[in-house]
């Protein structure tokens, strides 16, 4: 007796990846679209990256697109929408995944890299947010396809309470994307629009591979994460499948973290 098929969590959704062309954006494309999804890869510059990750999905037999826009530029962002629209009618998943680093001692950091960093990470996700919701409620419930009118998933890290230095423009981004996401849970729940972060750790990305490019950082990394592996970008991809399906209906306003414990501050676990 053949094996029943298990349903696709995500079956008839649209969703948008902002920054979906590698690492931890391109893991999530790939995880929304094994559940059912049509997923939008959006990049920024990376038309070679985000190709390669539609064409992906598509030889999984999966269906996406890539499109373009600088998220930190508002008239870029209403016309990704406009253009998602346009192919698919509407939205019901949007994971908010943009990020940068532009690192610098607090002493010697520029305005420029201050602003580079808010733009992509704190406005950026602002911009795509309230034209998500606009959609949300634009197109109404549509309870045969999902519970929730609409799923916003913010991607945060676990520098929104973890301090940073060298990386001040950084965590304060996060830190920002916090109060933005349960701001914007709050306001948005009584339209059945739930909104939650994710908080990766320490994931095998481009972002962070400096820190991880010998043996001897590669050990130094790991003396920060209890679970003593480093995670990858499918570890997060699973866990946005899970925010963005009905299994997790009755969550919003909440940031989960993945990080091998990470926020449980290993440096006291023997100085108790």
């Amino acid at each position: 007796m053949a094996t029943p098929a298990i349903p696709q969590r995500l079956t008839n959704q649209i969703a948008l990846v902002t920054g979906g062309s590698s690492g931890i954006g391109a893991g999530v494309a790939l995880a929304l679209a094994a559940e059912g999804a049509t997923v939008f890869v959006n990049y920024s510059h990376s038309a070679d990256g985000a190709a390669a990750v539609v064409k992906e999905i598509e030889q999984a037999g999966g269906k996406a697109f890539a499109v373009q826009a600088d998220v930190s530029k508002e008239q870029q962002v209403l016309a990704m929408f406009e253009q998602i629209r346009k192919q698919c009618g509407t939205l019901h998943i949007l994971v908010n995944n943009s990020g940068i680093q532009d690192d610098a001692p607090f002493l010697e950091m520029t305005l420029e890299q201050w602003e580079n960093v808010m733009g992509v990470n704190l406005t950026g996700q602002f911009l795509c947010a309230r034209e998500a919701a606009r959609e949300f409620v634009r197109r109404g419930p549509q309870p045969e396809i999902s519970r929730a009118t609409g799923k916003i998933i913010c991607m945060s890290s676990v520098h929104e309470v973890i301090p940073w230095a060298g990386h001040v423009n950084y965590a304060v981004s996060k830190g920002g994307i916090m109060q933005l996401m349960k701001s914007m849970a709050q306001e948005l729940a009584p339209q059945r629009i739930r909104v939650n972060s994710i908080g990766p750790g320490a994931i095998a990305t481009p972002i962070n591979r400096e820190a991880r490019d010998t043996p001897e950082e590669e050990k130094s990394l790991l003396t920060l994460i209890p679970y003593g592996r480093i995670g990858e970008p499918a570890d997060i991809g699973k866990v946005a499948v899970w925010l963005a399906s009905d299994e997790s209906d009755y969550v919003t306003g909440t940031t989960l973290f993945a990080d091998g414990g990470m926020t449980l501050y290993p440096g006291f676990a023997d100085n108790g």
